[in-house]
């Protein structure tokens, strides 16, 4: 099995670098890395190299590296999710899941329904969780999670060309939105109870599209995995 981490510096020009010390912890501690063991380094950025562990602590990892080069994995579609977050244990396979499905942004919404909006220590929890999918799945760019947004002002973000939609009952069939390829895409997943009848008028008002998923109502977490999947 590969061994990829996360360094951010990778492209930064010097070939000995030392990794990030959670990374580190990692490599030596439940990895066990001995030197002269090779792995794979990635930015987040799109780039990755390989490497060779020069040293190795129990907090630190010096690697030798070869020239990074981009390696594009990801979908043709650029793809922003604005989801109500639902509790914790589930936000984090749902983010888990986005990130293997090469989602590009994630903007946490807070609805009328909204029962708790997220905590700024559950977005760096997940935030690290898409690190940790990334390394998994051999994917070279973060997915981003911004900031914690309102409804309404999440939809004040520029179409530029790109499929709008929103996830709601009775809505047009995603196969039938998703039948040609797209270069962008947003789209709106509402809390427990979907999305207000107020909020559905404004939705549709800034040109949303309303999509449908089927005759079954799926948790937040499954109607963000089969949209994204329909667009990976």
């Amino acid at each position: 099995m590969t061994r990829r981490y996360f360094a951010p510096e990778l492209t930064s020009g010097d070939r000995i670098q030392s990794l990030p010390a959670e990374e580190a912890v990692h490599a030596a501690r439940l990895m066990r890395c001995k030197v002269g063991d090779s792995m794979v380094l990635f930015d987040g950025e799109g780039y990755e190299a390989n490497a060779v562990i020069e040293s190795i602590g129990k907090r630190e990892c010096i690697v030798r590296t070869e020239a990074p080069t981009s390696v594009d994995r990801e979908p043709t579609c650029r793809s922003h999710f604005y989801v109500a977050l639902p509790k914790p244990d589930r936000s984090k396979e749902m983010v888990e899941r986005l990130t293997e499905l090469g989602a590009g942004k994630l903007t946490p919404i807070v609805c009328q329904r909204t029962q708790r909006p997220p905590s700024d220590g559950l977005l760096e929890k997940l935030r690290r969780l898409v690190v940790e999918a990334c390394k998994q799945s051999g994917r070279n760019r973060l997915m981003q999670i911004t900031p914690v947004a309102h409804f309404d002002a999440s939809l004040q973000a520029p179409p530029v060309n790109a499929a709008r939609w929103f996830a709601h009952p009775g809505g047009v069939s995603l196969r039938e939105l998703a039948t040609e390829p797209l270069d962008s895409a947003s789209v709106w997943i509402g809390p427990e109870g979907g999305f207000s009848d107020e909020e559905v008028a404004i939705a549709k008002g800034v040109g949303l599209s309303a999509v449908g998923l089927g005759p079954r109502i799926y948790r937040i977490e499954t109607a963000a995995c089969v949209i994204a999947s329909a667009l990976a």
